[in-house]
């Protein structure tokens, strides 16, 4: 497509890719390319809507899934000037599950998971079972992502969430059908406003730390 708008004579062509199927740890040795690329953040957004839509906000603690997600976490928990966990995978020995381990305090406060994307969501409904018997009054989870293949939906349907919240990044009509639990945070203004931005040779960071009216 892109080739084609090049052939019709096109000045300049963005594309503008919502979830980019190759970011994956596991697939990013199969895109790569050397034109220029600005990264958006969901961060903003959820920042707003966590402070929208939980009135004890100010008594959670965000967590991470894996230890992976640590930078993620402890960025969102500093901005909102409350604490963080993460949840650390002990691997065991061959034919053994593993072990998850709460590295943190949710003891009577709200506990946010957030995790960049979830598939199959089987990690995130663990890790909710393990944050309520740690003493959390209640378990949200925020992923940027919702992918929700095979068991996902009917996964949360039976985990203990208040809410799972993402992002449109990919269409989410179909599975809010059949999950009343699944809230969705619409990005097409941040999208926008950077495609504007990028245009007018305006600053695209501006949208790593705001959230466009």
């Amino acid at each position: 497509m892109i080739n084609a708008c090049k052939i019709a004579s096109a000045s300049r062509v963005t594309a503008v890719i919502p979830c980019f199927p190759y970011a994956r740890q596991d697939k990013k040795d199969k895109g790569f390319f050397d034109i220029p690329a600005d990264n958006l953040y969901a961060e903003p957004a959820v920042l707003k809507w966590i402070r929208e839509n939980i009135p004890e906000w100010r008594n959670c603690t965000i967590v991470s899934p894996d230890a992976g997600g640590a930078k993620r976490v402890t960025s969102i928990a500093d901005r909102l000037n409350v604490d963080f966990a993460l949840i650390h995978k002990e691997r065991k020995k061959a034919n053994e599950v593993d072990r998850m381990v709460l590295v943190g305090d949710v003891k009577d406060r709200v506990a946010i998971l957030v995790d960049d994307m979830a598939d199959t969501c089987g990690t995130i409904c663990h890790a909710a079972d393990k944050l309520l018997s740690a003493g959390a009054t209640k378990v949200y989870a925020i992923l940027t992502h919702g992918i929700f293949s095979g068991p996902a939906i009917s996964r949360i349907n039976n985990a203990c969430f208040e809410a799972v919240v993402v992002t449109n990044t990919i269409p989410q009509e179909d599975k809010m059908k059949h999950c009343s639990k699944i809230q969705v945070i619409d990005i097409s203004m941040i999208l926008a406003e950077a495609i504007r931005r990028t245009h007018n040779g305006e600053s695209v960071s501006y949208l790593f730390n705001h959230v466009p009216e």
